[in-house]
């Protein structure tokens, strides 16, 4: 049961006290929704609710996952000092990311229930823009009771909100419910470790299982294990502990099923109030509705690692914090609580020349700071361009390699938030104590906005044991965002590839030219290092020639010069294709359905054949030992034999020098040769799967063949 006090200012405090007879409790136990609107593609929602009396949210319920009629009886006390006030109910879908989406709102008017009765209630939700939507119900069960009795304990509650909320000026501090949906007091980390006699769901008497598991808003899946009954995962999942949520960790298993609905396997819930925290549980699960069992791995730990606080009062600018602080992540610490690789301290300052989003030429920003799956937020300055806030945020660092993302939004009533801009620093480009202003970027972080945000940042960290977790596998996102068709996505990614293969065939190039004395100075050195590096070849020389070009880079670098031109002309690349996606959505005419559906075939064909030839080369490889052209086998065979015996009686050392000196010599005994290479030559004579097919020859049929058809017709 949760208890929600309505907290009035101070100078309406007294006012209350004095005119108002007494309290009332409102007891409500919110059921269930019926045919709630649809805000996700799958057809569903996740839909929670919230009630605010007076504009200040008292409660918030439970997120229902994909369902449009959710059940959540949950049941909720307010203390209330004025039944002028209405109940506001609102219902969003969750996204996160702050993106909740609006579901409905509806009043409940306290003044029209009758006192000590058990009422149940019908809200019809709707949309103050769209009236005529019909966004479903909700079910509530409503009593409302006189406490006259207990005035003097109300009063003792809103005289200590009171002396709380006016520590600070109220517009500069979040709420306690605020702060407390945010901040995280321990970790849970489970390792799926493996399931054994799971229930077979496809027709050849296996399943592809995978794993679902939930904690509140957070939820992971593991990978599909194929085709087998007892699978085994070895996957790691760390889950954050709040105050308000249950101990309860919601697993479910499910069967993978491609171009239809995944099959239910069964499902388990975890109590984490029994298990003791510091120390690693083996828990063997039995699946209920289902069949097996799961074993898992799991660990609490108790730690408050992210924090808020007002700019006066931060840990870092305590010389005797910082000292421990450091101390803490000192290379004599290294192997001490190998997860806690540092920390990171945020202060948001303000931001300057934000866009206006609402029609007023305003907005009400707020900062929403991630890190990993951490997320915290700022209160919203209301009506404002240049709004300050003065927030202080701490973070625990687990992977050094993580990005900071500070985003802006601006609050909408009943809307979710508009995207003002964003920013994104990798901890590792961090310089420590400086105060500096980010120019703020679009969504997709390839071009900039409207605005500047000022950030002053510290990270402190353990180089050692940033080292070691940068062998480990990197942290899950909670919710992934869903994967999109988009020709602009399409066009970036196979220029990307195609950088990268021109950058292959260009080395390759350089390499034969090497080969064909393009350069005679060029092929003598290469010939004389071909021969050098071969007759002294050793084990160790493969690291050795890979520190060879960071050696030389990290010189550039260090003498001031560029050597990543390649970021440069993909930030060209991305501007571009911004411009041409602003284009096309200026000028749908000029850039019309055709000339997208041309760019995306001039793409696919480009896969289609780069797939083509992969397959083809596959196919020829596994059809040489399958004997579709035994000539070609027995070629192969012969082939194979000589080598056997070349390798066997000549060191390998001698063979690669013999070929090298075939070939670097090639072009001077034959300058009219034309270079090719044997392997791919040979491999181009077997057939791949598709010309097998196109070169069988179909069996005749007799009933049609010329000859019957001159015995049955003699005359």
């Amino acid at each position: 049961m949760t208890l929600g006090i309505n907290i009035v200012e101070p100078s309406n405090a007294e006012t209350a006290l004095v005119t108002n007879p007494g309290m009332y409790q409102l007891d409500i136990i919110l059921k269930k929704g019926h045919n709630l609107a649809i805000r996700d593609r799958g057809g569903t929602s996740d839909p929670y609710v919230k009630f605010k009396i007076g504009g200040k949210e008292v409660f918030r319920s439970k997120t229902i996952n994909k369902n449009l009629n959710p059940v959540w009886d949950e049941k909720v006390s307010l203390l209330v000092d004025s039944l002028q006030e209405p109940l506001y109910v609102k219902v969003f879908d969750y996204d996160f990311g702050l993106q909740d989406d609006f579901m409905g709102s509806a009043y409940l008017y306290l003044e029209s229930l009758e006192h000590q009765r058990n009422l149940d209630v019908t809200l019809d939700l709707v949309d103050p823009q769209y009236p005529d939507h019909d966004l479903g119900t909700l079910d509530l069960a409503v009593t409302l009771s006189p406490k006259e009795g207990d005035f003097r304990e109300a009063t003792m509650l809103l005289r200590r909100s009171w002396k709380r909320s006016n520590k600070l000026h109220s517009s500069m501090r979040l709420s306690d419910v605020h702060r407390k949906a945010q901040l995280w007091r321990g970790i849970v980390s489970i390792s799926l470790i493996e399931a054994c006699d799971l229930q077979p769901m496809d027709a050849n008497g296996f399943s592809d299982p995978y794993v679902k598991f939930r904690l509140g808003h957070q939820k992971y899946k593991s990978k599909t294990i194929p085709k087998t009954l007892n699978p085994q995962w070895r996957e790691q999942f760390d889950f954050h502990l709040y105050e308000e949520q249950g101990g309860f960790i919601d697993i479910t298993v499910w069967d993978k099923d491609a171009g239809k609905k995944d099959d239910f396997m069964g499902r388990c819930l975890i109590d984490l109030s029994p298990l003791s925290k510091e120390h690693t549980h083996k828990l063997d699960v039995p699946l209920e509705e289902g069949e097996g069992m799961l074993v898992l791995l799991v660990t609490l730990t108790g730690a408050a690692a992210v924090s808020i606080s007002d700019l006066s009062v931060n840990i870092l600018d305590d010389p005797h914090e910082r000292h421990q602080i450091l101390q803490r992540y000192s290379v004599l610490r290294s192997f001490h609580n190998l997860k806690d690789v540092g920390m990171v301290q945020v202060k948001v300052i303000r931001a300057e020349r934000l866009m206006a989003a609402d029609v007023t030429g305003k907005s009400d920003p707020f900062c929403v700071v991630e890190l990993s799956n951490d997320r915290l937020q700022t209160h919203t300055v209301y009506k404002n361009l240049n709004p300050e806030w003065n927030k202080v945020f701490t973070f625990n660092v687990k992977d050094i390699h993580s990005v900071l993302e500070v985003t802006v939004y601006d609050e909408d009533r009943d809307r979710s938030a508009d995207f003002l801009g964003k920013v994104a620093i990798p901890l590792l480009n961090i310089q420590n104590g400086e105060r500096k202003a980010y120019a703020l970027k679009s969504k997709e972080l390839t071009g900039p906005t409207k605005g500047v945000i000022f950030l002053e940042i510290d990270v402190i960290f353990n180089a050692v044991k940033a080292g070691l977790r940068t062998l480990i596998p990197i942290e899950q996102k909670y919710i992934e965002d869903e994967p999109r068709v988009s020709k602009q996505l399409l066009l970036q990614n196979f220029n990307r590839v195609r950088r990268c293969v021109l950058l292959l065939i260009n080395a390759g190039c350089y390499i034969n030219s090497c080969f064909e004395w393009h350069s005679p100075q060029r092929s003598i050195c290469a010939f004389l290092l071909f021969v050098l590096v071969v007759w002294n070849f050793e084990l160790y020389m493969i690291p050795l020639a890979l520190l060879l070009p960071l050696a030389w880079n990290y010189i550039l670098v260090a003498s001031g010069k560029d050597t990543r031109q390649d970021v440069q002309a993909m930030e060209d690349l991305l501007e571009d294709e911004d411009e041409d996606y602003d284009k096309d959505d200026k000028d749908p005419e000029r850039k019309g359905f055709i000339n997208k559906l041309y760019a995306i075939q001039d793409v696919c064909i480009s896969v289609q054949n780069a797939l083509d030839e992969v397959a083809s080369y596959g196919e020829r490889i596994k059809n040489t030992f399958n004997w579709t052209v035994p000539f070609l086998s027995w070629l192969a065979i012969v082939a194979l034999c000589v080598a056997t015996v070349l390798i066997y009686y000549i060191p390998l050392r001698y063979i690669v020098l013999a070929w090298g000196v075939n070939k670097f010599t090639k072009k001077l005994r034959d300058p009219y040769n034309i270079d090719n290479n044997e392997l791919l030559d040979f491999l181009s004579r077997v057939p791949s799967d598709i010309q097998v097919v196109q070169y069988r020859e179909l069996k005749l049929d007799l009933s049609h063949s010329p000859n019957k058809r001159k015995k049955n017709n003699p005359g």
